[in-house]
């Protein structure tokens, strides 16, 4: 066996980050060990888009059919008012470059199918305790049913777990000393059914100043549905269930049929998630041979539109410049982050623009954001800022392909 085959990683979260990078260090020859704090492999998941970014990464770590595509052929997007009025919108699958829409369920099903049987995961399993040297890491890991512990050592280790990483707490510090809170919340979930009044192609708006509520149609399923809002306490939103905070948040008016509607299917979902909205900002995703990736080093936020893309794009990179700095891992560490940090600080500010068409801040972004969409659907104007979006940074970015060799 070559000194290259006996290489280990440690890989932290069975997440999309975390499922790629696998991958990818599986494919140039390491062992990768994968543990997970959930009992089980998460099935569920919100909307997201992909973008060329993470296509192309995609492809090359062979998974891009098995990923799928949701989008519909058809699509069209309302903009409504509580009254049920509707109008022409703009959605997601509208923007240039035509980016698949899928749930999040699907980018992990697809990169898990792809992992080779040899690939050990490990589920309720948690880092307690790392200890490094120039050679290696050692690990204590604590299998959170039992409480027993293991101790093992890896070349490297990979926080693949998330914006709370557990690695990075371990390692880098306090979440406060990174997390970055944009002030906004978000309730995500998915419907059996379309709305009523609306078909299986077609998505809604309803934005207001400081909150919003969206649809995202799939080709063969359920809509995604989103409750995005402003607020002054993000710990006060955790004071009381989700649904009581979203239908305080969109008070004190009368919903109206339609918004009353999706706040019910919100209600009910089984299946959902209602969390802050932030960013991680940090000055270095690597300390010695301890390195984060995808949400637990730069969480995008939703707003972005990219983090799966980045996540994928990201594992993929890391696993192409061990490869390439076979012999010196503080170069190859050093190297990937060089190529994904400009790509990575340019998708967090332009989620924070992009935040304006998901919720408008307040009065003020809630009428530039009406006057956008009125001016992109006339037929002159319309078509010249329809180029410029498809020829600006921000659309290059989400389809330049940062991973590639």
């Amino acid at each position: 066996m070559s000194n290259r085959a006996r290489r280990r990683a440690l890989v932290v979260g069975l997440g999309i980050a975390g499922i790629a990078t696998a991958l990818r260090l599986h494919q140039i020859g390491w062992t990768p060990l994968l543990v997970e704090r959930a009992s089980a492999r998460r099935s569920g998941g919100h909307f997201i888009a992909m973008f060329g970014a993470g296509a192309a990464s995609a492809r090359r770590l062979g998974v891009l059919d098995a990923i799928g595509d949701r989008t519909h052929q058809d699509f069209a997007a309302y903009e409504v008012n509580r009254a049920g009025r509707r109008r022409p919108g703009v959605g997601f699958a509208d923007l240039p470059g035509r980016p698949r829409t899928l749930l999040r369920g699907d980018v992990e099903r697809g990169l898990f199918s792809a992992l080779p049987d040899d690939v050990e995961i490990r589920y309720s399993t948690v880092p307690a305790q790392l200890v490094q040297d120039d050679q290696g890491v050692e690990v204590t890991l604590r299998n959170t049913a039992t409480g027993a512990t293991t101790t093992d050592r890896f070349d490297l280790v990979i926080g693949a777990d998330g914006t709370r990483s557990t690695i990075h707490q371990l390692v880098f510090g306090p979440h406060s000393e990174y997390l970055r809170p944009l002030k906004y919340m978000i309730g995500t979930t998915t419907l059996n059914e379309p709305v009523e009044g609306f078909s299986l192609n077609e998505g809604l708006v309803l934005a207001e100043p400081g909150r919003s509520v969206w649809t995202f149609p799939f080709s063969n399923r359920g809509p995604g549905l989103m409750f995005s809002y402003r607020t002054a306490d993000v710990d006060r939103e955790f004071t009381q269930s989700p649904i009581e905070s979203i239908r305080a948040a969109f008070g004190p008016e009368p919903p109206g049929a339609l918004l009353e509607h999706l706040l019910v299917e919100f209600g009910e979902a089984e299946e959902f998630l209602f969390d802050s909205v932030n960013q991680v900002k940090m000055p270095r995703w690597h300390r010695g041979r301890i390195v984060l990736v995808g949400d637990a080093a730069w969480c995008l936020s939703l707003y972005s539109g990219m983090g799966a893309s980045t996540a994928i794009a990201g594992g993929e990179l890391l696993g192409t410049m061990l490869d390439r700095h076979r012999g010196d891992m503080a170069e190859a560490l050093m190297r990937w982050e060089e190529r994904m940090r400009p790509f990575v600080l340019h998708e967090q500010k332009g989620a924070l623009e992009l935040r304006t068409l998901f919720t408008p801040h307040d009065r003020k972004e809630h009428l530039y954001r009406s006057l956008w969409l009125r001016l992109i659907h006339t037929p002159v104007l319309g078509s010249f800022m329809g180029k410029a979006i498809d020829n600006g940074d921000e659309m290059a970015n989400k389809n330049f392909d940062v991973a590639a060799a």
